[in-house]
């Protein structure tokens, strides 16, 4: 990865002149490596000589160019870089070589569809949890929007060399259980030894209350709300994730951790470490010894156990039986208040620092400029079905992936709808059938000593530095969870190569120049499958 070959040279070049007296010795700060905002200050940045010269109290620019002419120097300098510029104080500006460049075509074919695999995961098994919704009714829309996420981010932690589990959390224990049996029972068939609703809870409402309510033969509110639970997790959540292209490892149930008694034992163990007490007649868990402002309950006054009782025991059994060196939720804004909560009761539990937790924004439809609204309580709400029958699998994940966690999410359904180079999705895509069908022309010729040395045209090395940019995406995505950098790649690559395309004929009547387009875009290809194939969408070879 050649951003980490400029950090190397940069911190050779820094111990030589400090070996020299050249330079003071300190501890060399962390060397960041950049995209500059305009191509003529170069491919890669660094302000590491601004950061050197406050330490060192030298004259940045002076600095700046000590450091690019030593860079310059060394052997592997001269093969990496045309220029090296250190006129702007403060920073060192890379201009990669198109003999580099060029090489990197054979790498990318040899390597295929392994092309971005990377091994800093070190082989580290790591859990993630999404999606997640209460099996109370459908996915709607807004449930859904983890879905695309933690799949996609389970691929690129994969690609970067993890062990990943895809995981859901099914609640199929507590109040929304009960709330879920009443709902489809009619109030005169709940015998009064059911367990009845607190005043106000507020039931569920939709059609498909009304066909479980047809066939639940059950007088039991709360046995009633165990089947249906069971019925819609197996004939609407499952069906649908698998609509959305997501397959899951494991399928979590809060009643097996009941059954298996992991909830008891973790009250167990933390009334043995002296971190619960009864308030109210409700327990509690010290939770503000941990860094939350204040302590939770964990079983309430009526003996019913909290989501964060169930939710402590689902984490302890995630590290101490599954042994994850981490886990990743990612659950909707909604929860935010209930993450400190767990937090503390991870770090209660002695594994702090090993879960991390992604909140996602609200995600709001709109059809011809016009909101559309959601809620499942009041049978108002548009279910993931509904929007894959509209728009389709491949631009439902695409549109849904645009945005960071911490984005608002407008979904237009009316581009989202349109079938052209508009849409995104397609516009990614048609780039793909494009180079299957150039190649589908060119079946009769075998690429075989091709003289990369002709790849120079200006089109031509800028797709190639889009093709090496894969590696860094899955790098910064694996280490930050900024998911939306995939689609954004995708859609630069798909204009790199529409643009080479333009100014690039490839069918070209010299033999040498022609081989050479075609292992361009063979490698394109690759990258462009791969890139396609982490977000989960399909790469057609005809549109």
């Amino acid at each position: 990865m050649i951003r980490e070959e400029i950090k190397k040279l940069i911190q050779n070049a820094i111990e030589d002149l400090q070996k020299k007296k050249k330079l003071p010795k300190f501890a060399i700060p962390e060397i960041l490596i950049e995209k500059p905002p305009k191509e003529n200050y170069g491919d890669y940045s660094s302000n590491i000589v601004y950061q050197l010269s406050k330490i060192a109290k030298i004259n940045p620019l002076e600095l700046s160019k000590g450091i690019s002419a030593r860079i310059f120097n060394y052997p592997k300098g001269r093969q990496l870089f045309r220029m090296i510029s250190g006129d702007s104080p403060g920073f060192i500006n890379f201009f990669i070589s198109k003999e580099y460049l060029q090489k990197q075509i054979g790498e990318i074919l040899k390597q295929g569809e392994k092309f971005g695999n990377l091994k800093i995961g070190k082989n580290k098994k790591l859990q993630v949890e999404f999606i997640s919704a209460n099996p109370t009714g459908p996915l709607t829309v807004g449930n859904a929007r983890g879905g695309f996420f933690g799949d996609v981010l389970g691929n690129v932690l994969e690609k970067a060399g993890f062990r990943i589990e895809k995981a859901y959390y099914i609640n199929d224990y507590g109040m929304q259980i009960l709330t879920l049996g009443h709902s489809v029972l009619k109030d005169s068939e709940a015998p009064k030894e059911s367990f009845q609703l607190p005043t106000g809870q507020a039931k569920y409402k939709g059609v498909y209350i009304d066909t479980l309510a047809k066939r639940i033969q059950e007088k039991d509110s709360y046995k009633a709300g165990e089947k249906a639970a069971k019925i819609i997790i197996k004939e609407m959540i499952k069906k649908t994730t698998d609509r959305m292209g997501i397959k899951y490892d494991e399928w979590i149930s809060e009643t097996k951790l009941h059954q298996i008694s992991f909830i008891k034992k973790i009250l167990e163990i933390l009334k043995k470490k002296n971190l619960l007490y009864q308030k109210e007649g409700a327990v509690w868990f010290k939770a503000s010894k941990f860094g939350d402002e204040r302590d939770r309950v964990l079983v309430k006054k009526d003996g019913w156990k909290t989501y964060l009782a169930g939710d402590i025991a689902l984490h302890y059994y995630k590290f101490e039986k599954e042994k994850f060196n981490k886990v990743i939720n990612i659950w909707g804004a909604d929860h935010a208040g209930d993450v400190p909560g767990l937090q503390a009761g991870v770090s209660a539990i002695d594994h702090k620092g090993k879960l991390d937790i992604i909140l996602l924004q609200f995600v709001t439809l709109f059809e011809k400029k016009e909101k559309l609204k959601m809620s499942k309580r009041l049978g108002i709400y548009v279910t993931m079905d509904e929007l894959l029958d509209k728009v389709g699998t491949d631009v439902a994940r695409f549109f849904f992936l645009q945005k960071s966690a911490d984005t608002h999410l407008n979904f237009d359904l009316d581009l989202a709808k349109e079938q052209s180079e508009k849409n995104p999705v397609f516009y990614i895509q048609y780039a793909h059938a494009r180079i299957c069908s150039i190649l589908r022309k060119a079946t009769s010729y075998k690429l075989q000593a091709i003289s990369y040395k002709l790849l120079n045209h200006p089109s031509e090395l800028a797709l190639i530095k889009q093709l090496i940019r894969l590696l860094e995406i899955i790098k910064d995505t694996a280490k930050d969870y900024q998911v939306q950098r995939i689609p954004q790649y995708a859609l630069d690559l798909a204009a790199s190569f529409h643009q080479f395309y333009r100014d690039c004929k490839v069918l070209t009547e010299s033999r040498p120049l022609y081989e050479a387009r075609l292992a361009l875009i063979s490698a394109t290809k690759i990258v462009l499958k791969n890139t396609l194939d982490l977000m989960g969408i399909s790469a057609p070879e005809k549109m």
